[in-house]
């Protein structure tokens, strides 16, 4: 008999309520409640919402002043990854359950990304999952992935699956290097990403494909999705945390430099982008700040950040450090001595006084940077 899951469906809504409610359903799958099968929400952003990974710079992937101007709305997503746009062209899926205990992260993302990759085939898309968070469609992202866990035994699972996409508006509100080059630029992107629409020759939007991937979920993962409400409780947390953490600068400039940081530098690993900002003052570091579009902040890049505050800015001295914080393995593919280097590049640029605008040899989520 098949597992029924609670199936929730939204349409148009905000940056901030779209991520509350995800996190307040979180709340019944934590250690110590009652056993429950999980919740698979499949819904859609008002038109439009500008939306970072938990890890990432908000102000160097997203222009607010174009998202002001544009009536667009900015959040930040518990989950990692790389900076997104969501509308009506584009379904937002969330699995919420308590966090497996015998699947890697990775294999987590995978099998749950099934039930999209199901739906999709439902279309005669053939899709499969690349990389750290990617489902791609003939060599082509078509969705993103990301995967959060509360510390508390529950679990997030995130993916934006494009039904089609605005690429001249995404430019225009992301901070990508494509959009500088124009009609060339839109090009380059669409031959990097690829939608359900472009993948079927008739138009898609987010809310048409809910019955597909719900259909999906079902015949990958085994379950019955049953159509149900969020409860009075969630409904109600979920506004709490909609004013109080999602709608708030602390949440959502979490990740910023100090706007007197003169220093950066970046580098792309297998593991994901990572930056560094750097305030130097007489070749003592005043302050550092790693950010990327991860999924999670490595543990070893954490005790790197704090390790590194009032110390020197000598290349012996901080590889010192990285291979102390490190244990051998700063994560990510990064070796200690390539981590160094990262912060002695940003530490010169410091010195320098260089621009603290982000160094960028690539763009968000979807969208590389292109020649």
């Amino acid at each position: 008999m098949s597992e029924r899951w609670r199936l929730l469906a939204d349409d148009g809504v905000g940056a901030a309520e779209g991520l509350a409610l995800d996190e307040a359903i979180m709340t019944a799958y934590r250690r110590g409640q009652p056993p429950r099968a999980p919740t698979l929400r499949l819904y859609t952003y008002r038109s439009h919402a500008a939306l970072v990974g938990r890890y990432q710079h908000l102000e160097a992937e997203i222009d607010v002043g174009a998202c002001g101007q544009t009536g667009t709305g900015v959040g930040r997503r518990p989950t990692g990854g790389g900076a997104i746009v969501m509308g009506e062209q584009q379904l937002g899926v969330a699995v919420v359950g308590p966090a497996p205990t015998a699947e890697s992260p990775k294999e987590l993302m995978e099998r749950l990304s099934g039930g999209i990759v199901a739906g999709l085939a439902e279309l005669g898309i053939e899709a499969s999952f690349r990389g750290k968070n990617d489902l791609e469609a003939g060599g082509r992202k078509i969705a993103g992935l990301g995967l959060y866990f509360d510390g508390e035994g529950a679990m997030l699972f995130h993916s934006s699956v494009l039904a089609d996409l605005d690429v001249s508006f995404m430019l225009r509100v992301l901070r990508i290097p494509a959009a500088k080059l124009g009609d060339k630029g839109v090009a380059a992107v669409r031959e990097r990403v690829t939608t359900v629409t472009a993948e079927t020759g008739r138009a898609w939007t987010g809310a048409d494909l809910r019955p597909v991937v719900a259909l999906g979920f079902a015949k990958a993962l085994g379950i019955d999705p049953a159509e149900g409400d969020p409860t009075a409780d969630e409904r109600a947390r979920a506004g709490w945390l909609a004013a109080q953490k999602y709608a708030a600068g602390e949440w959502l400039y979490q990740r910023s430099p100090h706007p007197d940081m003169s220093g950066s530098a970046v580098v792309k690993t297998p593991g994901g982008l990572v930056r560094v900002y750097l305030e130097s003052s007489g070749g003592t570091i005043k302050s550092v700040l790693f950010t990327g579009d991860f999924n999670e902040l490595p543990p070893a890049l954490a005790r790197f950040e704090a390790a590194l505050k009032w110390k020197g800015l000598e290349s012996e001295e901080v590889l010192l450090l990285a291979r102390g914080a490190a244990g051998g393995d700063p994560g990510l593919g990064l070796s200690p001595e390539r981590l160094a280097d990262l912060v002695v590049e940003a530490g010169e640029r410091a010195a320098a006084r260089a621009a603290a605008s982000p160094v960028r040899p690539e763009g968000s989520c979807y969208f590389p940077e292109v020649g």
